[in-house]
């Protein structure tokens, strides 16, 4: 097995490393496209805009390995960012493609009372059984920091869902993808569970 954390200048990478060894998994954290190539499983996790992300990525020559490791039907982990760039297309800062992975938009929460961006605890709703979230009960929560989702056109894939002034896919998952647009490595015991299953894959 070889877990791989993939580096393209975001933040809390060696949170999501230190998650996996807490629940008895090693990784490796790197930006090296043929690393990416090699890994048994693949995980992009990510805060920021989704534009710069899809630039940083492309700079450094990940985007094709990462979008092959998908096709491959290999395991993938999708952490926030990770998610996002999965879709047809990215709507901050402008219209931005995505990896197309997902067909759909990612986009900003609507205007309401409550305060953007959504950040803090949240409960999931299972909407599919998939295998990452084996033994995590529905409502369950986990801890969210983003002001965008993603909306896919095809409701299939939509894993989980969680109500912020609207009821929004808080994961997806597609064969061996899954991604999640709260953070398993700030989601205590439940988010190393999620971890744990991810590596079990």
């Amino acid at each position: 097995m070889k877990i791989v954390i993939v580096d393209y200048g975001s933040g809390n990478l060696r949170s999501v490393q230190r998650s996996f060894e807490r629940a008895g998994f090693p990784s490796e954290i790197t930006r090296d496209p043929n690393i990416v190539a090699e890994a048994s499983h693949l995980v992009v996790p990510g805060v920021g805009a989704f534009s710069d992300c899809m630039d940083n990525l492309e700079k450094l020559g990940l985007l094709e390995p990462i979008r092959d490791f998908i096709q491959a039907e290999k395991p993938y982990l999708g952490i926030c960012l990770g998610l996002q760039i999965l879709f047809s297309e990215g709507t901050e800062f402008g219209a931005k493609p995505g990896l197309g992975i997902l067909p759909g938009q990612v986009v900003r929460f609507p205007k309401t009372d409550l305060k953007v961006p959504h950040m803090g605890w949240n409960q999931i709703r299972i909407q599919q059984e998939t295998p990452l979230l084996k033994n995590i009960p529905n409502g369950s929560y986990f801890y969210f920091v983003h002001s965008y989702y993603g909306a896919p056109k095809e409701k299939n894939c939509i894993a989980t869902t969680t109500d912020y002034g609207v009821s929004f896919p808080s994961a997806v998952a597609q064969g061996r993808l899954f991604a999640c647009q709260f953070h398993p490595e700030k989601s205590q015991a439940l988010g190393r569970k999620l971890l744990e299953n991810f590596a079990k894959l």
